[in-house]
């Protein structure tokens, strides 16, 4: 009687075993299919080794017709040329720079401009994107018509026009410098940009105005997130930001002095001046990028089913509540991915500066190139230094995506 469960037991060891062995897992099918899995696979193989080779020949080959084209115009390549003497000037720097500087220094010029831009543009974009998105839907239609002519006629402009046309207003239509457009002694404008006064005591009163602003936006935020939701405190706390900001730098000044603009025999003097270059390429920039950025936002909004308003309001939530809670994260998940392609075309669309004469990354390069005749390297860098922007981009954007998508569905 003991024999059988025992004979029993190793007949089902014997079954696990062979089920778990490589030989009943690793010979699948029969033999003239494994043939024919090996040769698929060596062709596969073959097919994109072949591949590799002819891009590596494809790259050789231009690399080759590259040095034999410079040689016979006695170019010599390489960077060495970056920690030469620029021998230019730069009319607007956020670091100090001089023409006895390398090379080096001056891209690094081009490139902080280029950032300062896009990003104020961005930032600019996106509040104006929003705010002319919300009056497309909004009842009143006043607020409808107006928001519908500013995508209608930024959207089908060319931004190239755009900037020629503003450029042209601040440069030829605005009074000159002795007859600027002016409130008081605080504000002027004209030909030469925007000049208004400013804290005596300079890039501090801006420091302490951005901490002061970080901390009471931090304060309102917890504050307000108690009572509200998300969205209503990080709104409150984007307010609470802008407004201790601008409190604080005018304490700076009350406490330090002010500088103000002083108007001389040919110009103004004194204060702090935006160029109208400046003004230019981030006011083109803003309101070519929100007419994209208010269809993306209104298209968010509308891809969220009506019926997803009704259940919010059933459950007794307010209007605010409802859009916070319901509406606002479903429709984050649409508007996302193609603002992340709106913030990176607006970097690129930053290299139409140059035609306006603003001093950014690809207006330094153009000089470069006239100055050491290195048209290839400065390409390289050119492309390089748009390709990084553009991918950290889209590395915040994607992070902000996955975070928005973990949200509860």
């Amino acid at each position: 009687m003991s024999k059988k469960p025992q004979g029993s037991a190793k007949g089902l060891l014997l079954l696990l075993k062979n089920m778990f062995s490589s030989q009943f897992f690793g010979n699948i099918g029969d033999e003239a299919w494994q043939v024919r899995e090996r040769a698929r696979k060596r062709r596969e193989r073959t097919i994109q080794a072949m591949l590799v080779l002819l891009l590596v020949a494809l790259v050789a080959a231009a690399a080759m017709n590259i040095t034999e084209n410079l040689e016979a115009r006695n170019i010599h390549s390489g960077f060495a040329f970056l920690f030469e003497p620029a021998g230019f000037d730069i009319g607007e720097a956020l670091i100090p720079f001089t023409s006895t500087d390398h090379m080096l220094r001056a891209f690094l010029v081009g490139v902080l401009n280029t950032v300062k831009v896009s990003l104020i543009s961005i930032v600019g974009a996106t509040v104006l994107g929003v705010i002319v998105g919300m009056m497309r839907l909004s009842r009143h239609p006043m607020l409808r018509f107006l928001g519908m002519a500013h995508v209608e006629a930024y959207r089908n402009v060319p931004l190239l026009v755009l900037l020629l046309m503003l450029y042209l207003v601040v440069t030829e239509l605005l009074p000159s410098g002795r007859e600027a457009l002016h409130i008081g002694d605080w504000v002027f404008l004209s030909k030469a940009g925007l000049q208004f006064a400013h804290p005596t005591i300079g890039i501090a009163a801006l420091g302490i105005s951005a901490v002061t602003g970080v901390i009471a936006a931090v304060i309102t935020r917890v504050a307000v997130a108690k009572t509200s939701t998300g969205l209503i405190a990080n709104c409150w706390a984007i307010f609470a930001f802008a407004g201790v900001v601008i409190l604080s730098w005018i304490l700076c000044g009350v406490v330090g002095g002010w500088d103000h603009p002083v108007a001389t025999r040919f110009a103004l003097r004194g204060g702090a001046q935006i160029s109208p270059e400046f003004l230019t390429i981030c006011l083109g920039l803003t309101l070519f990028t929100s007419a994209a950025i208010a269809e993306i936002v209104r298209a968010g909004i509308l891809a969220v089913k009506p019926a997803q308003w009704d259940a919010g309001l059933a459950l007794g939530l307010s209007s605010g509540e409802t859009f916070s809670y319901v509406i606002f994260p479903q429709s984050m998940r649409l508007a996302i991915p193609p603002l992340a392609s709106q913030y990176m075309n607006l970097t690129k669309n930053s290299s139409l500066a140059v035609m306006v004469g603003y001093p950014d990354l690809v207006s330094v390069a153009n000089t470069a190139i006239n100055v050491s005749a290195q048209a290839l390297e400065v390409i390289c860098i050119i492309m390089s230094v748009y390709l990084s922007l553009n991918l950290v981009t889209a590395l915040l954007m994607n992070s902000l995506n996955r975070r928005v998508m973990r949200a509860p569905q």
